[in-house]
């Protein structure tokens, strides 16, 4: 008996299971993919039919079928009337179930399609109450409340009589606060550093944005801080006159007035400023 033959046989045999191995997950994936595909262009469901599953679904409490039902129907006829109907479904049953980013796409997805359509307007506030039910705590990067804001903003842009846009404009004053929050809790910290430049431009940042929030009072005061310690007198001064002539009753007033006094100055507008510019421009 060869041996030698005997042992290159057997290899090739083992070489061979193995192969036959790796190749049945990537066939039955295969399969698996073709199969759905199948399905889907042997489904001749017409497009009603499923249109009226889907609300049966949801009006049992069944979201989570009524979602796929609504899914298959705009796999199954997209850019029809029926997908269009079924994008607002799936906007309203993907917040109802917690599932935010969903939300969003199908919202975004509908405004980008019809974008004058009277339903854009409920799109554009699921997407800004999706995006506001996950605003974090004021410590943490705040790149989804601006989100929040931008599509609170469009709604109230575009659809200025729209009934979601007094609510929006409620939220919208929240998000302001909290943005501004988080510019002074910044400015705060470079203070600390006596990083007063960089303090500057977040103080900044709030009295020319953030104006009608709770935060500019302190802003002002923040700004006289700053430029006394830069040793520029002048933009102290009118920090101080703004905050001043717009919160006289305020205790940052009284604080930077306090400040400026113990040097010598007063409080005194210079109208060429930034600060007398952005006040004004209200």
């Amino acid at each position: 008996m060869d041996t030698g033959s005997e042992t290159s046989r057997t290899k090739r045999m083992k070489n061979i299971l193995m192969l036959a191995v790796l190749a049945a997950p990537l066939a039955l994936g295969a399969c698996s993919k073709k199969d759905d595909l199948d399905e889907l262009a042997l489904n001749d469901t017409p497009a009603d039919v499923l249109f009226n599953e889907g609300l049966a679904l949801r009006a049992q409490g069944k979201l989570r079928d009524s979602t796929e039902k609504f899914e298959e129907l705009d796999k199954l006829y997209p850019y029809s009337e029926y997908s269009k109907k079924s994008l607002v479904n799936l906007a309203f049953l993907n917040y109802s179930r917690g599932k935010y980013t969903e939300t969003v796409t199908a919202a975004k997805r509908f405004v980008t399609l019809y974008p004058g359509d009277e339903d854009s307007a409920y799109m554009l506030y699921l997407a800004g109450q999706s995006y506001y039910r996950q605003m974090p705590d004021i410590t943490r990067d705040q790149g989804v409340t601006l989100k929040a804001g931008q599509a609170f903003s469009e709604l109230i842009q575009r659809f200025p009589d729209s009934e979601y846009s007094p609510d929006a404009e409620k939220k919208l004053r929240i998000i302001k606060d909290q943005l501004g929050g988080k510019e002074m809790q910044v400015g705060r910290f470079y203070l600390k550093k006596r990083n007063y430049i960089a303090g500057i431009n977040r103080f900044k940042t709030v009295v020319v944005d953030y104006q009608t929030t709770r935060h500019v009072e302190e802003a002002l005061f923040r700004l006289t801080e700053a430029y006394y310690a830069l040793g520029v007198v002048n933009e102290a001064q009118t920090a101080a006159a703004v905050l001043g002539h717009n919160y006289p009753d305020s205790q940052w007033y009284k604080d930077a007035y306090s400040l400026l006094n113990k040097g010598g100055y007063e409080p005194s507008e210079d109208s060429g400023s930034w600060i007398s510019r952005a006040f004004k421009s209200i």
